[in-house]
């Protein structure tokens, strides 16, 4: 973990401070934005060179460059994938798991195929107290439907376009010259471009349903309704990292589900949700 993670990626971010900049209303301004930024990565940077001699030092050097980071976020609009990932990874190298995790998930909306982030992300997840199993159904479905979950939006949509494609090349084909061999060049691309279509239907009917959140807090006692008068759900608390799908908000209550298919109540304030406004 400690050899993946590196400094900003400067010019990546540096491009989107000034297309950004254009589309939101400025708390910040340009230069401002610029200097958080350089700051930040100064001290990133610097708090990466002293982890081994100077841990402290270090550890109070990631938390200054968290803050440059997220007032670029926060203040300043931007939302960049590299960005999140710095992030997650200073939050990780002081400590803070939950928001590791919380900014790690935030730059996979955006960078989905970053090896690092990936990398990083799971390795993150096996620091976890809570070891919360995946739905046995959702572990099936992963297995049988594997290029559904194992390639990205874009590449699977990218397979989608090419066989669409050729599914009319060879319905032209077979237009002028009646071959049954242009039949099968007609049914292959059609069911490939059909599942694919499908996998990327049921990403976007998932991703409008679903609304993902990370524990922050060092541990949250789950309750079965929203108020504390309520009987814990679980015999232990959950724990910093703990991952989980919104399901309901009431007040300042959300009743989510787990991996596994629990349901509980938390409060929000022990939580933080990976969509950002």
């Amino acid at each position: 973990m400690k050899n993946r993670m590196k400094p900003v990626h400067f010019i990546t971010i540096i491009f989107c401070l000034f297309i950004s900049s254009q589309g939101y209303a400025e708390p910040l301004l340009k230069e401002e934005l610029k200097t958080l930024l350089e700051d930040g990565n100064y001290l990133f940077r610097k708090a990466t060179e002293a982890t081994k001699k100077e841990p402290w030092t270090a550890k109070d050097l990631f938390q200054k460059a968290i803050v440059h980071f997220e007032r670029l976020f926060k203040q300043g609009g931007i939302k960049n994938g590299k960005l999140f990932y710095n992030i997650g990874n200073a939050y990780f190298r002081i400590g803070d798991t939950g928001r590791a995790i919380l900014y790690y998930k935030r730059a996979k909306q955006l960078i989905p195929n970053d090896n690092n982030l990936n990398q990083n992300l799971n390795y993150a997840r096996s620091k976890l107290i809570d070891k919360i199993e995946e739905k046995e159904e959702t572990r099936i479905f992963k297995i049988i439907f594997f290029w559904h979950y194992d390639l990205s939006a874009e590449i699977r949509f990218a397979i989608f376009i090419i066989f669409y494609i050729l599914l009319w090349f060879f319905a032209i084909l077979q237009l002028f010259f009646k071959n049954s061999i242009f039949k099968w060049g007609i049914i292959i691309p059609s069911v490939i471009s059909i599942l694919f279509l499908g996998s990327l239907s049921i990403d976007a009917i998932t991703d409008a349903g679903n609304n993902p959140g990370v524990i922050v807090a060092d541990e949250v006692i789950a309750r079965k309704g929203d108020s504390d008068a309520y009987e814990p759900s679980f015999q232990e608390p959950l724990h910093n990292g703990t991952e989980f799908n919104v399901l309901e908000n009431r007040r300042n209550w959300y009743n989510i589900e787990l991996a596994d298919g629990r349901h509980c109540w938390i409060p929000e304030s022990a939580i933080e949700l990976v969509r950002y406004p």
